[in-house]
């Protein structure tokens, strides 16, 4: 659980969370809001140059962008700008067999009508969120006729869930894999809380059962992002902090299972293998020998490691946290935004800001101790 006001925390340490929360209010959330809005269609740009602070051109718009930017308004307090989000959530993307399209173009047609369960659990959670601070109860319906489907047109064998299914519904289009799972176990989780629905918790231990049994890498034990013995397999370090990060979050349903045990390996290991001592960046993946394959450090990935460090609960761990603060402000925050990338050696490998990114500050940031 994130420090409380009983707990000593370093003053050092709450200067660096009240300086991050700071850029993140006056100048991530503010340029979401102007040049990285499209007001006429009422939807985020994909990404902004990070450099000329300029709509990068424009091919589609993604449900799941729309419904990041949802949840990032309004836990920030933003519900007029909030609400033009979910009415164009709910205007833009819904799917014509019901559901939502993965999609839409330029125009704001349909362009990729794929069924993607990343896409799905992002709304889950984006309702959930909009949900506990409105109490708009179109955000709850939302919320439920998505779970629902999920439930019935997504679930696979062994109580997971096919990533993504075929835009008539008559067959998967993509097997199940670690990401999507992770994130449908987030929303539900946000969906638990908001709704108090006790079917949630029963889902989630079924997830977390599933889990253990096809991705848990039994030398390491990582979650992998295939399934067990599928071909060209990694491990995911900033996923391993993430996962750690939502068993934190409830103890009840990670508490005394497979999974929540080998969490506290994968940590160990993610952040042995995974974090160059150097600079603390984190790297993108590692084959399951625990070998770098790619060095690419995101910003995410570093988001989750600090997120880790602060939930963990271990003094020692968490020594680290003020360290990677400072990394994370000096390395990948600058004057009008964030680096999203960056390469081994820290030269910037991408110069795009993406209007994805600001979720995995806002989920970290909450993290983090206050005073």
């Amino acid at each position: 659980m994130p420090a409380s006001r009983s707990d000593p925390v370093d003053s050092s340490v709450l200067a660096l969370v009240a300086d991050l929360r700071q850029h993140y209010r006056d100048i991530v959330l503010p340029l979401w809001r102007t040049t990285g809005y499209n007001p006429d269609l009422q939807l985020p740009y994909e990404a902004v140059d990070g450099t000329r602070l300029q709509v990068l051109p424009v091919t589609r718009y993604r449900a799941m962008a729309c419904a990041r930017q949802l949840y990032v308004h309004t836990t920030a307090g933003a519900t007029g700008h909030a609400a033009h989000l979910f009415d164009a959530l709910r205007k833009r993307f819904a799917h014509p067999e019901g559901g939502w399209v993965y999609s839409v173009d330029a125009q704001g047609a349909p362009l990729d009508t794929t069924h993607d369960l990343y896409t799905y659990a992002f709304v889950i959670f984006a309702c959930a969120a909009h949900y506990r601070a409105t109490r708009d109860r179109r955000a709850l319906d939302l919320l439920g006729a998505t779970a629902g489907q999920v439930e019935t047109r997504f679930a696979a064998p062994a109580g997971l869930y096919w990533a993504q299914l075929k835009a008539d519904l008559s067959a998967p289009l993509q097997d199940v894999q670690q990401n999507p799972v992770m994130h449908l176990t987030e929303a539900y989780l946000a969906a638990r809380q908001a709704t108090g629905d006790a079917a949630f918790t029963t889902a989630l231990q079924r997830i977390i059962n599933g889990m253990a049994g096809a991705f848990l890498h039994a030398p390491t034990q990582c979650i992998t992002e295939l399934r067990v013995g599928v071909a060209d397999n990694r491990i995911e370090p900033g996923h391993q902090f993430e996962w750690l990060a939502l068993s934190r979050s409830a103890p009840d349903v990670f508490g005394d299972t497979v999974l929540g045990d080998a969490l506290e390996h994968a940590f160990t290991f993610a952040q042995a293998r995974g974090v160059d001592m150097a600079t603390d960046g984190v790297c993108a993946a590692l084959d399951l020998n625990g070998t770098v394959t790619d060095a690419t450090q995101r910003i995410w990935a570093q988001t989750e490691y600090a997120r880790a460090l602060a939930v963990h609960g271990d003094p020692a761990v968490a020594a680290l946290l003020k360290r990677q603060l400072q990394r994370l402000r000096e390395r990948f925050l600058q004057p009008r935004g964030w680096y999203e990338c960056l390469q081994a050696d820290g030269m910037v490998a991408r110069t795009d800001m993406p209007s994805t990114t600001p979720y995995h500050l806002a989920t970290s940031y909450d993290a983090l101790p206050s005073a």
